[in-house]
């Protein structure tokens, strides 16, 4: 029986989740990618135009036998805000909302208890409002998305936004890193 399972994650832009997902422990591939839109095959300009229906996703594999999804989901909601409607910090749009694109039944029921219990805690002092939705489509994005922040840590977005999120997250999470 195989232990890889997906997960589907909207946080904002994309190359922040990607980046932290693929040092995780148990994580076999993140991808960064489009998904919950009605548009087929979509690139990143019409995505970033708003007019799709997409978010910028992460398609996140990994061995449920290391990582669980509910781990997955933890690192998920520390990584981004998810009480901001269609935006993370200064990028804005549907494209950055904050959503859990569930592959099936116990996805989806994972997703509504951990925000359940994050509201229950009063984790954040805004209500979450992130989107679960079953995962209607996906698109990986262009080949220059991929593992961007590694390629590119000179980009100014990179050393602002990401660069500063990944070491949070590092030092968050040193224990899930590979």
């Amino acid at each position: 029986m195989s232990t890889t399972q997906t997960a589907t994650l909207a946080g904002g832009c994309f190359w922040c989740l990607e980046s932290a997902f693929n040092s995780v422990d148990g994580v076999i591939s993140a991808i960064s990618g489009y998904a919950g839109g009605h548009v087929e095959n979509p690139t990143y300009e019409a995505v970033c135009h708003g007019d799709t229906g997409h978010a910028e996703v992460v398609r996140i594999e990994f061995d449920s036998e290391k990582l669980s999804y509910r781990e997955i989901l933890e690192i998920f909601f520390a990584l981004h805000n998810p009480t901001q409607v269609n935006r993370q910090g200064n990028d804005v749009g549907t494209q950055y909302r904050s959503a859990v694109f569930y592959h099936n039944e116990a996805q989806k029921l994972a997703a509504l208890g951990i925000i359940e219990e994050m509201t229950n805690e009063q984790v954040w002092p805004d209500p979450i409002v992130t989107e679960v939705t079953e995962l209607n489509n996906y698109y990986p994005a262009e080949d220059y998305h991929q593992s961007y922040f590694k390629n590119n840590p000179q980009n100014q977005y990179c050393a602002m936004v990401v660069a500063p999120k990944l070491a949070k997250f590092k030092k968050t999470f040193a224990d899930r890193l590979r």
